[in-house]
């Protein structure tokens, strides 16, 4: 019999993957994909990238590259994120194959069995798998519409003396959550109390706002700080702006970090895809990048607001709990009257549509009563649909509002 490795006891498969098994079937309307939409993927441009790459740096594009990345896109990257006062160097920036693989690195160089680190309750799901992969012993931040508590972060901080603290405060996966300015300044300052732990800031949903843009970066913040910012690491993303098919994103992180990270990187894939690098750093050279910005916000803002509108007229009133989201692909919503959410979703899928448990996203004491709705994928008419079948189970159940 085949002995597998002991650390994977502490994980389980994906309980998203595990739930598309289930939308084989025809006419079912998903809200529970994590991805974004790829009839908004500029095609005409990527294609354009993807020529000019080979044509313009055929040598680099076709061949194996530098483990931390093609130069031109790590000076684009640095070049986004610096702002007046706090410049963020290239030197500071790998390339990663989405920045799905950046969380795994930090696992692989920062975690070793027992060591705690703190995350958002609830967070995502990829991350508690990676972290719980290398044996970290993982404690939820409690949060709100505004982001994580900070008072609670203090003093979960003081009580364990965390390896790491995660954060996506941008319009959080799962929560759709935006942490204030305030909040992000008091996190910073937290930071400079706390030197035994790294603050990483993953932000691949922060291009994605709505009716105005969100606060500076938690990294930006502390980059004003020169000693300061080799406390944080920041993760982004090209996924949900351009497309996930290149798979290209990056870690922003001090050297001694980044030089670690690398050298494990070179473990797994030696370098992201050259070809993908080059066509992204092409398409960003194309100038295209901010009309295909605007016009996925436009799209995922109308999705939205739709969401929130069928959510309100068509289930019970107060049967339903949740913040209508600033930005990003979900809703986050906890079924408040007396009807079980885990039947409910279960219901769902046989009137032939699609939620996630949101169970799944809790590092520890998981609200069985809540789910996740992406409306990144379904058009207006399907989300009023979808929310229309989904209100038809909780009355099938029984539910009656609280």
């Amino acid at each position: 019999m085949t002995r597998f490795a002991s650390r994977l006891d502490n994980v389980q498969a994906s309980a998203i993957r595990e739930l598309f098994a289930l939308l084989g079937k025809p006419g079912i309307i998903s809200f529970a994909g994590g991805f974004p939409d790829a009839a908004l993927c500029d095609a005409e441009g990527i294609a354009a990238a993807s020529q000019q790459a080979i044509s313009r740096y055929p040598m680099v594009a076709l061949q194996y590259g530098a483990s931390e990345g093609f130069a031109p896109l790590r000076e684009w990257i640095a070049g986004s994120m610096s702002s007046p006062g706090a410049a963020t160097e290239a030197a500071r920036i790998v390339v990663t194959t989405g920045s799905q693989q950046a969380i795994d690195l930090l696992g692989k160089v920062l975690l070793e069995p027992g060591d705690v680190a703190l995350v958002e309750q609830p967070t995502f799901l990829a991350t508690i798998q990676a972290f719980r992969l290398y044996g970290a012993r993982l404690i939820g931040i409690p949060t709100d519409a505004d982001g994580a508590d900070v008072d609670a972060l203090e003093r979960l901080i003081a009580q364990h003396s965390p390896k790491l603290v995660y954060l996506i405060p941008t319009f959080g996966n799962p929560s759709g959550g935006l942490m204030t300015q305030e909040r992000r300044r008091r996190v910073v300052e937290i930071a400079r109390h706390a030197p035994q732990t790294v603050f990483v800031e993953d932000n691949p949903y922060g291009e994605l706002w709505f009716d105005r843009p969100p606060p500076a970066s938690i990294y930006s913040v502390a980059a004003a700080d020169r000693e300061l910012v080799d406390r944080f690491v920041y993760l982004g993303s090209f996924s949900k702006i351009l497309t996930p098919g290149l798979r290209c994103g990056w870690m922003a992180a001090p050297a001694d970090l980044l030089a670690r990270a690398v050298m494990v990187k070179q473990f797994a894939d030696a370098n992201t895809s050259t070809l993908a690098q080059v066509t992204t750093y092409c398409y960003l050279d194309s100038g295209r990048l901010p009309a295909t910005v605007e016009r996925v916000r436009r799209v995922y803002s109308d999705r939205a607001r739709a969401m929130g509108d069928a959510l309100d007229a068509k289930f019970p009133v107060n049967s339903l709990r949740f913040e209508r989201p600033q930005g990003g692909l979900f809703y986050w919503v906890r079924v408040a009257g007396d009807v079980d959410a885990p039947k409910l979703i279960r219901a769902g899928v046989d009137r032939g549509v699609a939620v996630v448990p949101g169970s799944a996203f809790y590092a520890e004491q998981p609200d069985a009563q809540t789910m996740r709705l992406s409306f990144a994928t379904a058009g207006s008419d399907a989300i009023e649909q979808g929310v229309a079948r989904l209100a038809d189970a909780y009355r099938e159940l029984g539910g009656r509002p609280s």
